[in-house]
């Protein structure tokens, strides 16, 4: 087993990864939504992983990629609740079916929140399944209290049209 953190190299490995999370756990998509996604992520991570604030740890077996987790940081104005204005979210916790139960996730997190400690960041925020809230809580986390709201400034239909150019 071999754990490690993503290079720009690894890119297409990620966006493998990310796209195989996504039509895991979120809803189906469209052949076009696949596309569009897909580019974007290429696009993301080879802009973001130079810049530092998009962290990934991958997990290999047999030089096969079998798990991934993602940490996104993020600077805001402080206040009480990220007192250096840093913040972070862990995304894309995902490992094949045959590789489950096998403590890899766990370790990739740790890492994940190491790295927020040495960037001095206030907090860590991900978006938990019932099936993964139990090793959240081992690692730490505590449900929010807060209750977030969401406008969607820009509509699926009109990017596809754009094809985000």
């Amino acid at each position: 087993m071999n754990i490690r953190k993503a290079v720009l190299e690894d890119v297409p490995v990620l966006v493998k990864l990310r796209m195989d999370f996504l039509t895991s756990y979120v809803k189906p998509m469209t052949e076009e939504e696949s596309r569009i996604i897909e580019e974007q992520l290429f696009i993301y991570f080879q802009k973001h992983i130079p810049l530092g604030d998009f962290i990934a740890y991958l997990c290999e077996i047999n030089d096969k990629p079998v798990s991934v987790a993602f940490l996104t940081i993020s600077e805001k104005p402080p206040n009480p609740n990220f007192i250096t204005g840093k913040t972070a979210m862990i995304h894309n916790v995902f490992t094949y079916p045959e590789y489950c139960r096998r403590g890899i996730a766990s370790k990739l997190l740790q890492l994940l929140i190491e790295e927020a400690r040495q960037q001095k960041v206030s907090s860590v925020e991900l978006l938990a399944t019932e099936a993964g809230k139990p090793l959240y809580r081992k690692l730490g986390f505590t449900e929010a209290e807060n209750t977030f709201m969401r406008l969607k400034v820009l509509d699926k239909d009109l990017l596809l049209m754009a094809e985000l150019a």
